[in-house]
């Protein structure tokens, strides 16, 4: 037993802590993990929104996205992670098709939605009008992407599992959508749920201080018996105050790590700048102040991910927004300046609309640095891809 500010930390603890997760109850390190792959999306508003859907472009033309058993997502991710869902079973999977399918069902409706300001609006209606904020941001993903659909419109578990994370305020843990179930490990779950996705979405992205909280109200007699730790009790089986699912886990990496031995991690996150003069009034002092909290753990999980490649606890590949793609060694790598994605990476984390022109290097610069990363630890032998999706 190793002392440490007074507490005892078993042995287990000690190896969590070094891990870019945390270890549940009843959960040990060395727990056996699948033979599988994951892919986790994290946030960053439109920005990382679209530099994932360069990378699931790239991912789609290696044939290695219909071998994913997981993908994990929060906030900008979760809006392109969930359409990819609802669009899975009309994908062919096949590179040559990429054009006649992908495009049309996943890249185009993405960057439609990515013209539209929703956050600005969702401000204005939401106070003006019944309801929330986060209800405004539902209503504009379900105009935009989603339509009705709920989460039994994702694929069955057969295929992959998509995970859309939120985080609970009640609890302090995450909360997950997927098709089989939503859960808390406190509070429990309820099997086949029917919530619109883009109520789940909403909730994933609802980034504070502005766009939090999500309140989801449920059935508390729906709850499976016996499946929460300590709080399977109204309120919290009732009314479920949801947030961003980065303000838990800003890589989305809970749901796979302790899953899978393969984990693949694009991260959309923004690059915090300095500012001469920080706003003093308490919402944009608060503002700036969760924004350097949400870097540091951001920088803290990315470094202990990286410390688990290098010591084989896991296999796999990060790529970031603000990666030095002259980093990875893959030969033929795209050119991208790194001046050019550090700029692309100071994007402001909104859901507002972008030109078509940032569009465009947002979706090259996820797509050249997936490559890269790929190529350089996961499939070395793949050919180099000839450009960029767009010129």
């Amino acid at each position: 037993m190793t002392e440490a500010g007074g507490d005892f930390m078993s042995a287990d603890e000690q190896f969590s802590v070094n891990l870019p997760v945390a270890l549940l109850p009843g959960e040990t390190a060395d727990d056996e993990v699948e033979d599988g792959i994951a892919l986790c999306l994290s946030g960053g508003g439109y920005r990382a929104m679209l530099f994932h859907l360069g990378a699931l472009w790239r991912l789609y033309e290696l044939n290695l996205i219909q071998s994913l058993q997981r993908i994990s997502s929060v906030s900008g991710g979760s809006i392109t992670s969930a359409l990819l869902g609802l669009r899975w079973g009309e994908l062919s999977f096949e590179p040559d098709n990429i054009r006649d399918d992908f495009i049309p069902l996943v890249v185009d409706p993405v960057r439609r939605l990515a013209g539209k300001t929703i956050d600005a609006n969702s401000v204005i209606f939401g106070a003006l009008l019944p309801g929330s904020i986060a209800d405004r941001v539902a209503d504009a993903y379900a105009e935009h992407l989603y339509g009705d659909a709920t989460l039994q419109d994702l694929p069955d578990d057969s295929n992959v599992r998509f995970i859309i994370n939120a985080t609970n305020m009640q609890s302090g843990c995450l909360w997950r959508f997927s098709k089989p179930y939503i859960r808390d490990w406190r509070v429990g779950e309820i099997r086949n749920p029917e919530i619109p996705l883009a109520v789940a979405v909403a909730a994933s992205s609802a980034f504070p201080p502005v766009l939090s909280p999500l309140e989801l109200e449920v059935d508390p007699d729906a709850f499976t018996p016996d499946t929460g730790a300590d709080l399977q009790r109204e309120p919290f089986t009732s009314n479920v105050v949801l947030s961003d699912g980065g303000v838990y886990d800003n890589l989305g990496l809970e749901t796979c790590f302790k899953r899978y031995k393969t984990i693949l991690v694009s991260d959309g996150g923004g690059k915090l700048g300095p500012e001469e003069e920080p706003k003093t009034d308490w919402a944009r002092h608060s503002y700036r102040v969760l924004n350097v909290i949400d870097n540091q753990v951001r920088s803290l999980r990315k470094r202990q991910l990286i410390a688990a490649y290098k010591e084989n606890v896991r296999y796999g590949t990060y790529w970031g927004i603000r990666s030095n793609i002259e980093h990875y060694f893959a030969p033929d790598k795209l050119s991208s300046p790194f001046d050019w994605s550090l700029s692309l990476a100071q994007t402001p984390t909104r859901l507002k609309r972008m030109p078509q022109a940032l569009q465009e290097d947002l979706i090259n610069w996820g797509y050249a640095v997936c490559d890269a990363a790929i190529r350089s630890f996961v499939l070395n032998d793949a050919a180099a891809p000839a450009h960029m999706p767009y010129e």
